[in-house]
């Protein structure tokens, strides 16, 4: 399949998925507001904490609600286009329900990573937007147009991780049984991508969460550059771990495609 006809196959999917959502609104807005709330706790729980401090690890308030908006924006991101999806892939190899994918005419990863798009999730991400947005007029900061360009390659440089480290997780359903453990500590994952680099104090933390997998890096970067510019070394960085862990992922899910079994073999 030629790449228009990937385009058309997930704007398809993009109907699908808006046909679904309004068939069932009370979901849709149930969800949203659940969601909604929860992005609002965080928000709540920084501006509680500086209530009774100017400054954590070097960040003030607002650069501090800049990096949660951030972090919000690559989490909403990821739950809205790949969460379910992945997900579901490692339910269906499970099952036998994954040989529907192998029979589609296209990639199978594609196929697996597109089929529906979570639109409450991806509804929150213009209030992560919004927070983002407040956080720079609260610091008077004008970010210039190479910024903003870089801050969004960055986003999806953290996107790219994101998905990376979930697909690798649930790729391992190829080999045992269960996954639920390992495909539900993402979220946990994503906890670290809240905090400022400054604050990871220990060495084994550091190491393990900044450098081998950097789901620290993946919100502090793309914020520090609205904050303090463009960095060479930052970008590399970030684009080098995005394109490492994609790879790796890509690698495994591949094996794991020749070791897969078919419900009917």
């Amino acid at each position: 399949m030629r790449f228009f006809n990937y385009i058309r196959l997930w704007l398809a999917c993009v109907r699908y998925s808006l046909v679904r959502s309004m068939m069932f609104r009370m979901d849709f807005i149930m969800w949203s507001l659940v969601e909604l709330l929860w992005m609002g706790v965080n928000v709540a729980l920084v501006a509680v904490i500086y209530e009774h401090t100017d400054s954590v690890a070097g960040w003030s308030k607002y650069e501090m609600m800049l990096l949660i908006g951030t972090s919000m924006i690559i989490q909403r991101l990821m739950m809205g286009f790949f969460w379910s999806n992945i997900f579901e892939f490692g339910r269906n190899v499970r099952s036998g329900n994954f040989d529907f994918f192998l029979a589609q005419p296209g990639n199978v990863l594609f196929m697996v990573s597109t089929r529906k798009l979570d639109l409450d999730s991806l509804a929150n991400v213009a209030i992560a937007v919004a927070l983002v947005v407040y956080s720079l007029h609260r610091l008077e900061i004008t970010p210039d147009a190479w910024q903003i360009i870089a801050y969004v390659g960055l986003l999806v440089c953290g996107l790219a991780i994101s998905y990376s480290i979930i697909l690798l997780a649930v790729s391992l359903t190829f080999w045992i049984i269960k996954t639920e453990g390992i495909e539900g500590s993402y979220f946990s994952l994503t906890e670290f991508s809240r905090l400022p680099r400054q604050a990871v104090k220990s060495i084994i933390i550091n190491v393990a969460f900044v450098y081998v997998l950097p789901v620290v890096v993946i919100s502090n970067i793309p914020a520090s550059t609205l904050l303090h510019g463009i960095t060479l070394q930052n970008v590399l960085w970030l684009a080098g771990a995005a394109a490492f862990w994609f790879s790796l992922a890509v690698f495994v899910f591949n094996r794991g495609l020749r070791h897969y079994a078919s419900a009917s073999s």
